[in-house]
């Protein structure tokens, strides 16, 4: 696999961090993934929209996300997945520096890192269906920024991988946020409810598609909180994210869902997903 790195193409078991850089010493950084089908990016815009509110977040400067659109296609290129179903991730770093917690001085470039991967078939495959579990939320309160410091969301999913299940809904203040890697919904008497963006969600952009998909679809939607005591009484329960899509939640905390069977208003939504995505084929580049 090729990869990219401060500047350079080149093989991913020759690619080298420093043990300086700030995001191995701090976690001090951002990430993207953005899924392409067939070859073609999708929301890419969005999705470098979001880095750019990261940086500023936390002032790291001197990148412009625009040159990821040109390293995206040459990795499409060098890894043979023009045509392909993959991923690109992209991860910025403040860079090498001694390990002092403050910024380092000015002038110290940041780490630019990018690879192209096969999409896992088996993350979206038809018919997928998922169970959760709820957990307390320990995170910090900047989770709109996507930053690589996830060792709460890490400890959350092996929580739920010990139980038997494939993710984990954070819970603060009563309220149902997120998953550890997905953005959550709910559907009752017909109305889907999704978290408003705050501080405590990641602004996702498959969330945003799953709005305008409702609106296309006068599906009636509500950006309210889920509560923790409401959700075991939804009539349907889905998550999104990038890679995935959106997936039915058929049972939490070992409890089905409703009939335990994914739902009408999600598999409407699904199908019009699938559409969007055939649209998108058939459409100029982004």
């Amino acid at each position: 696999m090729i990869v990219f790195l401060n500047g350079q193409y080149l093989p991913c078991e020759d690619a080298r961090v420093s043990v300086q850089d700030r995001g191995f010493l701090f976690g001090d950084g951002l990430y993207e993934v953005i899924t392409v089908y067939q070859g073609k990016p999708f929301r890419m815009r969005e999705h470098l929209q979001r880095l750019q509110d990261g940086l500023l977040a936390l002032r790291i400067s001197g990148v412009d996300p625009d040159v990821f659109h040109e390293i995206g296609r040459r990795l499409l290129i060098e890894n043979d997945l023009q045509q392909s179903d993959s991923t690109l991730y992209i991860q910025v770093t403040r860079g090498e520096a001694p390990r002092l917690h403050g910024f380092p001085p000015e002038g110290i470039e940041s780490t630019l890192f990018m690879a192209a991967t096969p999409l896992q078939a088996r993350l979206r495959s038809p018919g997928k269906t998922i169970r959760a579990i709820l957990v307390p939320d320990l995170r910090w309160m900047r989770c709109d920024i996507k930053t690589v410091s996830l060792v709460a969301n890490v400890l959350a999913r092996q929580r739920a991988i010990d139980e038997g299940v494939q993710e984990a809904i954070l819970v603060r203040n009563g309220v149902a946020l997120e998953g550890t890697f997905t953005t959550l919904f709910a559907v009752f008497d017909g109305v889907v409810v999704t978290n408003a963006n705050t501080n405590y969600i990641l602004p996702g952009v498959t969330r945003e598609v799953v709005l305008e998909l409702c609106e296309q679809e006068k599906i009636t939607y509500c950006e309210c909180p889920i509560f923790e005591q409401e959700i075991y009484h939804a009539d349907e329960v889905f998550v999104t994210s990038t890679s995935m899509e959106i997936v039915p939640v058929i049972e939490l905390d070992h409890k089905p869902i409703a009939d335990g069977d994914p739902g009408p208003v999600t598999k409407q939504l699904q199908h019009a997903f699938r559409r969007m995505i055939n649209e998108f084929l058939t459409s100029p580049p982004e």
